[in-house]
């Protein structure tokens, strides 16, 4: 007898369907599973097997053959086990087939029959879903996951005996379902990190501020104890709050990586990532095998921390020079080629010099050939690529006995909100959201400057010796500027302050 079980697979962040085909014919015993499986899907066949033996159910002694189509693309993980499990017991009769036609499953099997939650829901479910298919049978723990895809009737099972009762009529399960109006409240976007802590470091705060009004990627030098760690932890709580469609596509990439917490489906907060400085290329960027996101995706509609940047391996730095571009990461294997989304923010801070004192005190002992080897660790392609490079100086003592309250970081958003809503509209029909995104022709369109702002910034090109993409980074900045201070068009001081967050280069990076 043959059955025909609906269940998908993933392929990056987006999941398509598979159809498991099930198989049970006279012969010797035999149980082979084809199309393409790893070596958790091969193994699935002793988990199915005796799953369905101590859920009290007969596992027919015959050949079973076990096809997941398409067979030209590889399959992994144990989330098919489900749906073998409910195919072989379609064939031998325990569930009406006419019962499971067009209902998606997936899922692991315990071996005491037990349904065990998957990664990789949420894009698994969105992927069926569109491929027109309305019910799905998950395990109890990603319900609440799978249950964000509207339109999508979710059943969360705890066991495959419950499957069989629910499909054979003897029990109701009733179907997840989300409150979408209570989804975003208050509390999912306080954070306990303000800049009111913040002593001091005004001219950094307002370049965080500039930064995250254009989505700019951002460098802060200084020496240590300065503050820039402290910062750069801060800057998320001054970022505007996710919509509903970030928030899935964060939420797809972290369901994919297993990152996922049982009862908080949804991602509801910008991600923050600081991954420590031994990290390797494949995770910084994605990679394996069978490719997974790395911490550019995780940081994707969020921001990506990069403490010490001299001290993370130069390939690993080089690695991020194309998502930085292009805003998406593309990993190329055997298998084939998959693309994960990477529209981040880069921060990152760094010492002047391996002591971290060179310029600011006495204390530097380095020598400049010290400085010149710590310092030359960055690239200058990849320095261009870091938009705004503002210094942090030393936190005087009198700073912090200042009477005067520091901006909290609720006023500071208002601000950073508003800009962004200036630049949605102006850039409705354009398919970008923010200037940083703004391409060459784009700038010529949207960044247009008078006699005495091309003046200054001619100045500047000739005496900095600036690239041309340094000189389309400040044209962005200034852009950021004027949105934040309302003006429709880029001004003097605009171009001035710009160029200002640009000036690292040429005191530390000769």
């Amino acid at each position: 007898m043959l059955s025909k079980i609906i269940s998908g697979a993933l392929t990056g962040i987006d999941g398509y369907v598979v159809e498991t085909e099930v198989d049970i014919s006279q012969g010797l015993p035999c149980f082979e599973i084809v199309g393409l499986p790893d070596s958790a899907v091969k193994e699935s066949k002793d988990r199915v097997r005796t799953s369905i033996k101590n859920s009290g159910f007969n596992f027919p002694v015959k050949r079973i053959t076990v096809n997941l189509a398409p067979a030209n693309t590889r399959k992994e993980g144990p989330s098919f086990d489900l749906p073998i499990a409910i195919g072989i017991l379609t064939c031998i009769e325990e569930i009406n087939n006419q019962n499971v036609k067009g209902v998606f499953f997936t899922g692991e099997l315990s071996l005491d029959g037990g349904v065990k939650p998957v990664s990789g829901v949420l894009p698994l479910i969105y992927g069926a879903f569109k491929s027109g298919i309305k019910k799905c049978i998950v395990p109890i723990d990603n319900a609440e996951e799978a249950a964000l895809v509207k339109g999508m009737e979710v059943i969360g099972v705890r066991s495959l005996n419950e499957v069989v009762e629910y499909f054979n009529g003897k029990i109701n399960i009733d179907a997840t379902t989300v409150n979408y109006d209570k989804l975003f409240s208050e509390d999912n976007n306080f954070y306990e990190a303000d800049f009111a802590d913040v002593k001091g470091q005004d001219n950094v705060k307002r370049a965080l501020e500039i930064a995250a009004a254009g989505l700019h990627n951002i460098l802060i030098i200084g020496p240590p104890g300065a503050g820039k760690t402290m910062m750069a932890k801060r800057l998320p709580s001054i970022l505007p709050d996710l919509t509903f469609e970030e928030s899935m596509e964060i939420t797809k990439i972290y369901s994919v990586s297993g990152f996922l917490k049982n009862k908080n489906a949804l991602v509801k907060r910008r991600p923050f990532r600081a991954p420590h400085h031994t990290i390797s290329n494949s995770a910084m960027v994605g990679g394996g095998r069978i490719p997974k996101p790395g911490e550019v995706s995780l940081s994707h509609n969020g921001v990506l921390f990069l403490d010490e940047l001299p001290e993370f391996n130069r390939n690993v730095l080089e690695e991020l020079r194309q998502p930085l571009e292009d805003r998406q990461v593309t990993i190329s294997r055997i298998n084939g080629t998959m693309t994960f989304p990477a529209n981040l923010m880069v921060a990152a801070s760094m010492n002047p010099c391996p002591c971290g004192y060179y310029g600011y005190s006495e204390k530097c002992s380095c020598s400049q050939s010290k400085v010149d080897k710590y310092l030359g660790k960055i690239s200058g392609p990849l320095l261009d690529r870091l938009d705004i490079q503002v210094e942090a100086s030393a936190v005087n003592y009198d700073d912090f006995n200042v009477s005067i309250k520091a901006e909290n970081s609720s006023t500071i958003k208002k601000r950073v909100v508003a800009a962004h809503k200036i630049q949605k509209e102006r850039y409705k029909n354009e398919n970008i959201y923010f200037n940083s995104a703004l391409s060459a022709a784009q700038i010529e369109k949207y960044c247009k400057l008078g006699k005495a702002e091309k003046e200054i910034i001619k100045s500047a090109f000739e005496r900095l010796n600036l690239s041309a993409r340094a000189y389309h980074k400040i044209l962005k900045i200034s852009r950021t500027i004027a949105d934040l201070s309302g003006s429709e068009n880029i001004g003097v001081s605009h171009i001035a302050e710009a160029i200002q967050l640009r000036n690292l280069d040429r005191k530390f990076l000769k």
